[in-house]
């Protein structure tokens, strides 16, 4: 089985959080958050579902740089982008096409475009 990271693009312009999500209308932002709670329900059923999370904005991040001996803290993030991970998904899925089928619940759930990505095997040992 094959590890994929699901994820959930936000509009950098926006840094939407949970506080600013709290602007919404009530029950359109109850509608949303039942879909994820069931959305992971499922996932966790499934035995598919490995971890999930939401992050901070870019704006709360720090970018820290040891590459010249000297460690360098910086308050930001270590690339701008006009969008940015928000949240994401961690899954085992048995191929593409499990975890695509995966990613179209999440994005029905969530409304939002999904983006399904394959996390990188080891290499053989030798």
């Amino acid at each position: 089985m094959t590890q994929y990271f699901l994820t959930m693009p936000h509009d950098s312009a926006e840094e939407p959080t949970m506080a600013s999500m709290q602007e919404f209308d009530p029950a359109e932002l109850a509608a949303v958050m039942a879909a994820v709670d069931a959305f992971n329900t499922e996932l966790k059923e499934s035995g598919t579902w490995l971890f999930a999370g939401g992050l901070h904005p870019p704006s709360t991040a720090k970018t820290v740089d040891a590459t010249s001996g000297e460690t360098r803290v910086l308050d930001e993030p270590f690339v701008e982008a006009p969008a940015y991970v928000g949240g994401f998904w961690v899954i085992e899925a048995a191929d593409e096409a499990a975890a695509v089928e995966w990613a179209t619940k999440a994005s029905a759930a969530v409304q939002s475009r999904i983006e399904v990505r394959s996390l990188q095997e080891a290499p053989p040992e030798s």
